[in-house]
This record gives structure tokens, C-alpha cells and sequence, in this order.
């Protein structure tokens, strides 16, 4: 079938489309689909991916990176909680994409990222500036960089910079033709306090190309919980998320419930941060706190519309 629609229209279709069949009703060839995976909508990657060694139809790719050696301990002994394979798959990830990861911290998803896209793709992470005016963003970096210079057979090829902030974009991390995904895991909350979460979006914006894939998750707070107790609890509203996205040229393209917690009533005395793994208690209600878990989470599927 000959294409029929505008490129930025075709690439929005296919973004969304997650079998042929759906494609070609969109009168669309040639997206990289897949199965929709269990606990979401749409799958289908925004870009590359598209040459047989960057393909992983089956995920089998992405779950050696999950068990791969190259990963902490402590990091995967959280696996449980924070479901990778399932989280990155519903966002599309595929092994040929260009990918931002904003705000990577100690390296959670990096250790599973870089990897991935070692051969065929591409991995941005957008991390605290190396002279920030805070000790605590400077000590970050360092340790982020210290990590990546250590094994530079799993993270030599990985291209960092720094992340959005109130007075910049992004630094040194300008894509050719643009991003197909931009990550973003358990930060949106920080965002909000600093008064920076609509310019943070504009600059995810700006980097994908049309059709590009933001993906979120975040710690989910109840319906209409106003901005203080969001930046009091580190909980953030869903439709505030939505709306947000929305105003900076984001289209919701798919939920998933994968890393819901029902048991997490997010009424904690040090908000989400009395949970694991930080348990900002200490001893005081900690088999409580260990045993609500992780918090409960929504996981997000934006694609960019305009």
C-alpha cells in the first residue's frame, strides 16, 4: 500500500499501530509493530529497529540485559517491584532506537539500557550538570560517571549530558533527525517542586521526532490531591500528569497498570519516601512500610502529536 498520509502523520500511526493489520488501516507499510503486552495498550516502537540485527520481537534481547551480569545486586534484587521488562516493553523499546534517559540517578534502567542498545542503537543520558551549585547533583554525576568509566565494555558507547532544568534544556544531547524514546522513571514529583515540569516537557518535546515515544512512571497519587501535598508526598495526580503532557504537544497513547501497588494507601508520615527502598523511618512502622512494598506507580505511553 502506498503511503497516503503526511510523515508526521504516518509516524503517529505508526507509534500507535501494534500489529501490520492495524497499520494498514491507518493506510500505512513498514512500522515496526509487535504484541500489545499484558497490562497496557500499545506497543509498537517509534523508530529504528527496523534491520533483522536490532530486532527482538520476542523481548529475548531485552531479558539478557535484564539478566545480564553487568547489573548491581541490589539493583536487581528490586526487579520484583519495579517490573523492567514489562515496563520497557509497553513503552516500545526496541534494540535499534535512539533513547533519552532523563535523570538516570545511580543507573537503575542505565544498567539495563546500555546494553541493550550497545549494537544498534543509541543511548542518551541526560544527568545533573558536572558543576551544578549543588553538592548533592555534583556527587550524583560523579558517581554516574565514575560507574560508566569503570565498564566500558557495557557503557562506552553511552553519550551523557545533562537534563532540563528552570533555566535550561537539554546540554549536549541533540539527536540527528531527533529521539525515538524519551524515559523518564520516578522524577516528575522532583520537577514539580522546582517549578520546572512544563519546560522539562517542552525539552522532551523538542528532542523526539514526530512520533516519538515519551514514557513515564511515576509515584501515583489520588485523583484531585492538590500541588502542596504533591510536593509534600512525592505522589503526583495521574490526570495532572496527562494534562501536562498534553499542553506541551503530547498525545496519551497507551496506560499500564505494571507497576501498581493496591497496597499502598499514600498516606505515610514521610510520603512516599517512608516506603522501600528509602524507608525514611527507620525502625519506626518498618515491617509495615516493607511489607506495602514499593509504591504504586502509574506508567504512561505519550507519543508526540505535533
Amino acid at each position: 500500500m502506498t503511503h497516503s498520509l503526511p510523515l508526521s502523520r504516518r509516524r503517529v500511526c505508526c507509534a500507535l499501530a501494534t500489529t501490520p493489520w492495524l497499520a494498514s488501516m491507518c493506510g500505512v507499510s513498514g512500522c515496526a509493530t509487535g504484541a500489545a503486552p499484558a497490562g497496557g495498550d500499545a506497543r509498537g516502537g517509534a523508530g529504528g529497529g527496523t534491520d533483522a540485527g536490532a530486532a527482538d520481537g520476542d523481548g529475548a534481547k531485552l531479558r539478557q540485559a535484564i539478566a545480564g551480569p553487568q547489573r548491581t545486586a541490589a539493583f536487581r534484587a528490586r526487579d520484583g517491584a519495579r517490573h523492567p521488562f514489562e515496563t520497557l516493553r509497553f513503552f516500545g523499546l526496541a534494540p535499534g532506537q535512539t533513547v533519552v534517559e532523563v535523570s538516570p540517578g545511580g543507573g537503575w534502567f542505565t544498567e539495563i539500557l546500555a546494553p541493550y542498545l550497545r549494537e544498534h542503537g543509541q543511548l542518551h543520558a541526560a544527568h545533573y550538570p558536572r558543576d551544578s551549585a549543588s553538592e548533592y547533583e555534583r556527587r550524583g554525576r560523579g558517581n554516574f560517571d565514575a560507574k560508566l568509566a569503570a565498564h566500558p565494555a557495557v557503557y562506552d558507547r553511552v553519550r551523557v549530558g545533562t537534563q532540563p532544568a528552570a533555566t535550561r534544556g537539554f546540554g549536549g544531547i541533540a539527536p540527528p533527525g531527533g529521539a525515538d524514546m524519551v524515559l523518564t522513571f520516578r522524577n516528575l514529583h522532583n520537577w514539580i517542586e522546582a517549578g520546572h515540569l512544563e519546560r522539562s516537557l517542552a525539552a522532551f518535546h523538542g528532542v523526539l521526532k514526530p512520533g516519538g515515544v515519551l514514557g513515564v512512571e511515576e509515584h501515583r497519587a489520588p485523583p484531585g490531591t492538590p500541588l502542596a501535598t504533591v510536593i509534600r508526598s512525592g505522589y503526583v495526580p495521574e490526570e495532572m500528569v496527562i494534562a501536562k503532557a498534553r499542553e506541551a504537544g503530547f498525545e496519551l497513547a497507551g496506560r499500564s497498570e505494571v507497576n501498581a501497588n493496591p497496597l499502598d494507601t499514600k498516606d505515610h508520615p514521610h510520603g512516599v519516601w517512608s516506603l522501600p527502598p528509602t524507608l525514611r523511618g527507620g525502625d519506626v512502622d518498618r515491617a509495615r512500610f516493607v511489607a506495602i512494598g514499593e509504591s504504586d506507580r502509574m506508567t504512561l505511553r505519550f507519543v508526540r502529536a505535533r
